[in-house]
């Protein structure tokens, strides 16, 4: 009856509505092992996650009698391959320069967040120019405007933008 009831709340198009149309449809002993077999998996999977990332235990003399590997003494004394000193040089040189280059980008991220870099290097402003793209004076500009005015010149690209007057001098911005 829920089930039958939750069917009409789903659109059409969901998967769920159609998994729970056919499972509604199904004669009552093919739910039971379906709903039995869904169990039985559910089981598997919390006993198989439960031991997934967990070492096997053994007891400790079953596992000292299975190891084939001997046992050493524990002074730890090598006997075997000691490379010489230009091999052990060129490892120790191998690894310095492995880790410096990860290390040296930290550094410098570090650095240019505490000293980013120094403004300079641009043209500064771009100068306004008059309807025939002559660049215009503050002295020019000053002796035909007042306070308030507006007027369009040329900016950026030679797009429209208005230049608007103060008291005795311009604002340091246009509208565009």
């Amino acid at each position: 009856l829920w089930l039958k009831c939750r069917l009409q709340d789903l659109p059409a198009s969901s998967s769920l509505w159609v998994w729970c149309s056919s499972f509604a449809i199904m004669p009552r002993s093919q739910r039971s092992r379906s709903l039995a077999l869904a169990a039985v998996a559910l089981v598997a999977g919390v006993c198989l996650l439960s031991t997934a990332f967990v070492a096997p235990s053994r007891p400790q003399q079953l596992a000292r009698a299975a190891s084939p590997v001997a046992l050493q003494s524990a002074s730890g004394e090598y006997t075997d391959f000691v490379p010489d000193m230009q091999r052990r040089t060129l490892m120790n040189l191998l690894v310095v320069a492995i880790t410096a280059v990860p290390a040296l980008v930290v550094l410098g991220g570090y650095a240019f967040f505490f000293y980013p870099p120094l403004p300079g290097g641009g043209a500064g402003g771009v100068p306004a120019g008059d309807v025939d793209g002559n660049p215009i004076t503050l002295a020019t500009w000053m002796k035909t405007h007042m306070e308030n005015d507006r007027e369009l010149v040329q900016g950026l690209k030679g797009e429209p933008f208005y230049l608007i007057t103060k008291v005795d001098t311009i604002k340091d911005f246009a509208l565009g």
